[in-house]
């Protein structure tokens, strides 16, 4: 190593970082192939190789120096077998650990030291003269294999689920067919590690005060703050741009994102310019990416029915025509799904009661988690609107149509006394918003008990692409005299968030019911009416008006599915079990479900770990498309080979398969 300007008579010949055996040591394996990337809290090994002359401790003491922006700390090298002191830094020569050419030191940082890439010198040191030398640089992550670490995990299991996994399943679609995609996180791809350091290098609390910013580094609640923020590119040098309407020109379809890794590296190789674009889970994505690599445990969560109160007046909003066309109306929506994180810590900052897995959204929306984070929860802007998150009532009609459904959302990710705050806190500060929500509750009860005539619309089975959709009216006639009624069904694309698009089947007939009459009127879309316009987890709402002739009342009933993909076969030579750094031939194949015949097909295959790049076939026209690729694992563990299908009539993807594939060492 080079000595540092104005030292002489260097006798310091080299350092050994021990990577390898560190990397084994403190779970970092393949995370770098730069730095020594360790973990706090756990000793790790350094040998130092002098050239000139032996060192002697009874001349010269041995000094380490760990440098973070203008902090630093000095470690005097001991020869000790006292455990290390879990507040401070240490460094210490073990009997029998001295040689005459070279010297092994053992350095232990502080349980709560900063996440952050160090700088280590080591000084060599008496009473009139001091020799310093830059030894080099590493990296410092949580480690939740500590017991004392706030991200400690007690079982091994659940850190390999949430620490070293490299893949996962992002749930999607809806809450009757729930569909499952996959995401490489990518966290071993090489450059990851830098990416997310240099994010936090980028950050406005990094820009404002670089050394209140690295001695907060050491709390993790700090840090999934940060990272959250710099997820997107609001206000900041944040990684994703988010866009939820109209095309995607410039940028990327979010649908086409499968992992973290090639957004990273975007990100960094255009000089932290924004990646377009992101939606909910790519969001999830890249953060569960960063947080597992800075060592705090984290899962991806996927909550269904997510009501946004665009207003915050506790109601969601939604807008009919009179022949059941869902309308761009209004502010509110309920988005089909909802993908955010959830990272695992102790919360002094709370108390032990709120440890455990803390929500952590990284989408951007409205402004609404500021007061609720730091326990302001009469602010009334945030209030109502986490609130209905979780609880509030639907109203839906049009100006001749006023019919309320109250929806279930799922509360998994929310902890009952988080729901009880924003719940006494709404009733206690906002009687006029709660006063209002009864009102139309009343309304819709009285309206429900007078009307005679009752309409309820269901989707038969799970529908898959390429077969019918099936759809049943069921109208009831409460009244003791015949009815003429005019059915209006109609069936449109929507997006997840539940933006309304183009419809693109409707009927409407005349129909007569008797007094006290079930009347069971089934419905059939065949493929050649959806094909165009729909591809694999596209998600459609239909809705039916029934309007009495007579009396002109009109009874609205509703609902949304998503379509199933089709799917893609993958088949590996010898079985899904394979070892490291040997080729297998894996078969890749695709039926097509549809009426008609495809052009402009795109088999495409990717494998972390398995695969170098992407590997595509394209074809003009077909009914089957079969592709063979060669896989070589570089590591061991669990890999995902991700395949996805598209063609030209489709503004997506239409299908995505994954299989997985068991790699053992050689």
């Amino acid at each position: 190593q080079n000595c540092l300007p104005g030292t002489s008579n260097c006798q310091l010949g080299f350092v050994n970082f021990e990577t390898h055996e560190n990397h084994i040591s403190h779970e970092t394996e393949g995370l770098s192939y730069k730095h020594l990337v360790v973990r706090r809290g756990k000793p790790f090994k350094l040998t130092l190789l002098f050239r000139s002359q032996m060192w002697n401790p009874r001349n010269e003491n041995l000094v380490l120096e760990v440098c973070l922006g203008n902090l630093s700390a000095r470690i005097p090298v001991q020869f000790s077998k006292e455990k290390y002191n879990p507040d401070s830094w240490s460094a210490k020569i073990y009997p029998g650990g001295l040689h005459p050419e070279s010297v092994e030191v053992h350095v232990c940082s502080p349980v709560l030291s900063s996440v952050a890439l160090h700088r280590l010198l080591l000084h060599l040191e008496t009473r009139q003269t001091r020799r310093s030398y830059s030894v080099g640089d590493f990296v410092l992550l949580c480690n939740p294999w500590l017991k004392d670490d706030p991200v400690y995990m007690p079982m091994d299991v659940q850190i390999q689920e949430y620490i070293r996994s490299d893949y996962g399943l992002l749930y999607m679609g809806t809450c009757g067919n729930i569909g499952r995609r996959p995401w490489s996180f990518g966290q071993y791809e090489p450059g990851v590690l830098e990416a997310c350091l240099k994010l936090l290098e980028v950050s406005p609390q990094h820009f404002m005060d670089k050394d209140e910013d690295y001695m907060r580094r050491a709390d993790p609640v700090y840090l999934s703050r940060v990272i959250c923020a710099m997820v997107n590119r609001n206000d900041d040098m944040g990684i994703l741009d988010g866009k939820w309407q109209g095309g995607y020109s410039g940028g990327v379809n979010p649908t086409e994102w499968s992992g973290s890794a090639d957004i990273l590296h975007q990100w960094v190789s255009s000089n932290c310019q924004a990646v377009r674009y992101g939606q909910c889970w790519v969001f999830a994505g890249v953060l569960c990416t960063v947080m597992r690599v800075l060592g705090i445990p984290c899962r991806v969560v996927t909550v269904f029915n997510a009501a946004h109160d665009g207003d915050a007046n506790l109601t969601i909003e939604e807008f009919y025509s009179t022949t059941g066309e869902k309308l761009n109306l209004s502010k509110d929506s309920i988005w089909n799904f909802h993908v955010w994180v959830e990272c695992w810590m102790t919360r002094g900052d709370l108390g032990a009661e709120f440890d455990g897995w803390q929500v952590v959204d990284p989408t951007p929306q409205e402004r609404s988690w500021a007061a609720v984070r730091e326990r302001r929860y009469d602010a009334r802007y945030d209030a109502p609107f986490i609130y209905a998150s979780v609880d509030a009532d639907v109203v839906r009609g049009d100006p001749a149509l006023c019919v309320c459904v109250c929806v279930c959302v799922c509360e998994y990710s929310f902890p009952p006394h988080f729901l009880s705050y924003c719940r006494e806190a709404t009733r206690s500060q906002y009687d006029a918003l709660q006063f209002n929500v009864q009102f139309v509750l009343i309304l819709s009860a009285e309206s429900q008990q007078s009307s005679e005539l009752a309409v309820s619309l269901s989707v038969d089975g799970l529908p898959s692409a390429g077969e019918n959709i099936s759809l049943c009216v069921t109208v009831t006639n409460q009244s003791s005299r015949p009815r003429l009624l005019t059915e209006h069904l109609n069936a449109q694309l929507k997006a997840f968030n539940s933006h309304p698009e183009r419809s693109f089947w409707k009927t409407h007939k005349e129909v007569r019911v008797r007094p006290g009459e079930v009347l069971t009127l089934h419905h059939s879309i065949p493929p050649a009416e959806y094909e165009a316009f729909l591809a694999g987890d596209d998600i459609v709402n239909v809705a039916v008006v029934i309007k009495d002739e007579k009396t002109k009342e009109r009874v609205l009933a509703a609902q949304e599915f998503n379509i199933s993909s089709p799917q893609i076969s993958v088949e590996i030579e010898g079985g899904d079990s394979i070892q490291m750094k040997k080729e297998y031939t894996a078969r890749v194949s695709f039926i097509n479900p549809f009426t008609k015949v495809l052009s402009g097909a795109v088999l495409t295959v990717k494998g972390s770990g398995l695969l170098q790049g992407r590997h595509q076939e394209s074809v003009l026209e077909c009914e089957k498309l079969v592709k063979t690729v060669t896989i070589a694992a570089s590591s061991a563990g669990t890999k995902l080979l991700m395949a996805t299908f598209s063609h030209s009539s489709s503004a997506g993807v239409v299908s995505r398969s994954f299989h997985k594939v068991y790699v053992t060492a050689a």
